[in-house]
């Protein structure tokens, strides 16, 4: 193989991830981040790939990326949700294993590392039937996770399934499913009846 088919191969997959991360409606920066192209480039991939010739309308969103970690523990179907994604990043070592560890391990933004990142989050979209956590924010958490400085993965104490908490939590944490049944049986028996 000559150098120059190493090259055109490292371009080809580049420019495939750009196309990936366009089409889950990622922002300029993100991908700019992931793949090292530059913006125009990315603007032409959009306009020759996606909006001359497609029939379906991918949007593009300007402004900045949402950067909050506290998103993901809004609500009881967010930190359900934001556990299931958990998992598939565990799962498809967009975030290594070593991250449940008290100092994760520090990688970067990279090609395979970015295709592993779309290949867990269509497996998150399969499996919620209305998400609502977007790829913007799967690549937030992602980043977060890996940092942990905020953060963290950790395990349900009833069930040992995949729960994302607060790095300074200090209770055990529990998942959605274990809180609703733990409140349910707390409830007295003239409440359970009805």
């Amino acid at each position: 193989m000559r150098i120059s088919d190493d090259r055109y191969n490292r371009d080809r997959s580049r420019l495939d991830l750009a196309l990936r991360f366009i089409r889950h409606e990622a922002r300029t920066h993100t991908i700019k981040v992931w793949t090292g192209l530059t913006d125009d480039r990315i603007r032409k991939l959009y306009r020759t790939y996606i909006a001359d010739a497609s029939d379906c309308h991918v949007p593009r969103h300007r402004g900045k990326s949402p950067s909050q970690a506290a998103f993901f523990m809004r609500s009881p179907r967010l930190r359900q949700e934001t556990g299931l994604l958990a998992s598939m990043l565990l799962l498809f070592d967009v975030v290594p294993p070593e991250t449940l560890s008290a100092q994760p391990p520090r990688t970067s933004p990279s090609v395979p590392r970015g295709s592993l990142l779309c290949e867990a989050f269509e497996a998150y979209r399969r499996l919620t039937p209305r998400p609502n956590i977007t790829f913007e924010h799967a690549v937030i958490l992602c980043a977060v996770l890996l940092r942990g400085a905020e953060l963290r993965i950790n395990a349900c104490r009833d069930c040992g399934g995949i729960v994302v908490v607060d790095r300074l939590t200090l209770r055990t944490p529990t998942c959605t499913e274990c809180q609703q049944t733990h409140a349910v049986h707390a409830r007295p028996p003239a409440c359970r009846q009805r």
